[in-house]
């Protein structure tokens, strides 16, 4: 189900809880969130739909992936840049990484390790910054 978007900063700014496979509808309303803005939006994470749990949901170029719990572990190639948000208004200077690694749970709560590198790995840091509680 498409969820309208937080835009409360104190809700942001919370650090989100570990997810569960009870949290997979959630999942679900942010793929189908993501979808329904992907006019200008290609990830979100579970708070900007209203709930603290450590979701993400990425555009990969080719489909909408869902990562439950992820967690960067190894970072090179540090650059800045700009970025927006749906859920702020305007665009604001951020630090990045080219390359990174996640840890994270897939859709079936198998454990995954994948490395990601340019746009997709962008998109992987902002959501994973929402989860931390780090607004851009």
């Amino acid at each position: 189900m498409v969820k309208p978007i937080m835009r409360d900063l104190f809700f942001l700014r919370q650090k989100a809880e570990k997810a569960t496979k009870e949290d997979f509808p959630v999942a679900i309303d942010l793929l189908d969130t993501l979808k329904a803005h992907e006019d200008g939006c290609v990830g979100m994470a579970a708070n900007m739909i209203g709930v603290n749990k450590a979701i993400i949901a990425v555009n990969m170029g080719f489909m909408n992936v869902a990562m439950f719990n992820p967690k960067i572990v190894k970072r090179n190639g540090k650059y800045e840049t700009e970025e927006g948000c749906l859920s702020l208004d305007g665009v604001r200077k951020c630090v990045r990484y080219q390359e990174i690694e996640v840890e994270y749970e897939d859709i079936n709560f198998k454990r995954q390790r994948q490395k990601y590198s340019g746009w997709t790995a962008q998109i992987i840091q902002h959501e994973c910054d929402h989860l931390n509680g780090i607004i851009i």
